[in-house]
């Protein structure tokens, strides 16, 4: 466990130095971020999200875990605010911080937050059906299976599936409390 408390604020111009050296190889870029990005991940990509995260309809809210002052996690939301739905991505704990619990209260705090805002019905996410400690994690929130998107992602000579899930503004206070 961390030795001090994570702490969650928004994500920063200042949070970029830290995580550009988290994706080793350019399969762990496309785990965390899909196949638009350039490996190695580069300061100008991560600018361009961060602009998006302005005004007062942001096309995205970023989210930095924090813990001794560290960057330890990283989250965003993109979102539709005409249709209420918010899509959960880009989730990533700091390596040299994984398997510490980090990645659970991180993001319970992520969704407390989105579901904080009554525009939002909705939380999805599409997450690579082998990353087994994610989909453990995403279901341990309440997030529910809603169907698989077969070889969906092509990286390098593989393909990859993608597993969509789903989380109700409705089933997220029950399974907060329940979850604690």
């Amino acid at each position: 466990m961390p030795s001090a408390p994570l702490l969650v604020d928004a994500f920063s111009e200042a949070h970029i130095p830290e995580m550009l050296d988290w994706f080793s190889s350019l399969e762990a870029l496309v785990q965390w971020g899909g196949p638009g990005l350039s490996f190695p991940l580069e300061a100008r990509e991560l600018d361009a999200m961060l602009a998006q995260t302005a005004g007062t309809e942001p096309e995205r809210f970023m989210f930095a875990g924090l813990v001794d002052g560290k960057l330890a996690g990283h989250a965003q939301v993109a979102l539709d605010w005409q249709n209420g739905v918010g899509r959960l991505s880009r989730v990533a704990i700091n390596p040299a911080l994984r398997g510490r619990g980090l990645a659970r209260p991180f993001l319970r705090e992520v969704t407390e937050r989105f579901f904080a805002n009554p525009s939002f019905e909705r939380l999805e996410l599409n997450v690579y059906t082998f990353n087994e400690a994610a989909i453990r994690t995403y279901r341990s929130l309440g997030f529910r299976e809603e169907g698989v998107r077969r070889s969906s992602a092509k990286v390098g000579d593989a393909r990859w599936d993608t597993a969509i899930y789903g989380l109700l503004r409705g089933e997220w206070p029950e399974r907060a409390i329940s979850s604690q």
